[in-house]
This record gives C-alpha cells, structure tokens and sequence, in this order.
C-alpha cells in the first residue's frame, strides 16, 4: 500500500495522518516533500500520526530524525503519536524513542505542545514487550491456545 497523507489541524497543531508504508522510495520522499512545504509554510508545530501505519523502515527512521531537528533549528518540534501497532523492529523503536517524542495517543500529543498541561509520554518499552508478547502468542501451537 502506498502512504496517503491527510493533514489536518486541532488546538493550532498542524496534525498528518500517515497511512500505508513508510518506506524508501515514492512514500519516504513524499513524506519529505510534505513536510518541507509545512515548514516552508512557517508550520513550526507538527504531530505524525502513525496509527495506520503498517511498515516502517530505517531510511523512513532517519527521515523522522531528520525532520525532527529542522523542526527544533526553527523553534518548534515534530512529535509521534499511536507508535506500535505497525512493523518495527524493536531496537529501531528504542532508537526512535531517543531521538523524537512520542505519545501514546493524539491528544497526549497535543498536550505536549502546551506546558502547563501535565503530558504522559509514551512508554517505548511497554511497545517492545507488547510486540513480543504478541510475537510469543502467534508463534505457539493452535493445540496450546
């Protein structure tokens, strides 16, 4: 599935709803593309949403790093929310997680934005031990569920 783009906006929060995959080629340039025309546009504020995305490699990776200090140069940031339901490995998670902020949820990530409201972060750890938990279910026998 190729990456559709929906751009929206809540509480002044430029807001991407990423679906399909994040991948090198047409979807990671088309990222990149969007993207440059946000800040090009002076949007210094952005959350991605990944909820339907189902694949993401480490160019997309270096793409959201990347993004993520234009975004501190220019005084503002880009942040993640709903990370974990998509294929990523778990030392990429770990390392996505100290390069960007991540919520668990759209308005967790919103609040961010705003200091004086108390954010939870997202806990990249409970993600890993999902997707291995998850992993350990569908690997055993049907006979053992």
């Amino acid at each position: 599935m190729h990456l559709v783009i929906q751009q929206r906006e809540k509480e002044g929060i430029v807001i991407l709803d990423l679906q399909g995959r994040l991948i090198l080629g047409p979807e990671d340039v088309l990222l990149r593309e969007r993207i440059l025309s946000l800040l090009a546009h002076s949007v210094s504020n952005l959350i991605l949403n990944l909820k339907e995305v189902s694949h993401i490699d480490s160019a997309a990776l270096g793409t959201l790093v990347f993004f993520t200090e234009k975004f501190r140069s220019a005084g503002g940031k880009l942040v993640l929310t709903d990370l974990g339901s998509h294929d990523v490995g778990a030392a990429n998670l770990l390392k996505l997680d100290t390069e960007l902020e991540t919520y668990k949820n759209e308005q967790d990530a919103v609040n961010g934005f705003f200091p004086d409201r108390a954010v939870p972060h997202y806990d990249i750890l409970e993600v890993v031990e999902d997707l291995a938990a998850r992993h350990a279910t569908e690997q055993e026998p049907e006979n053992q569920k």
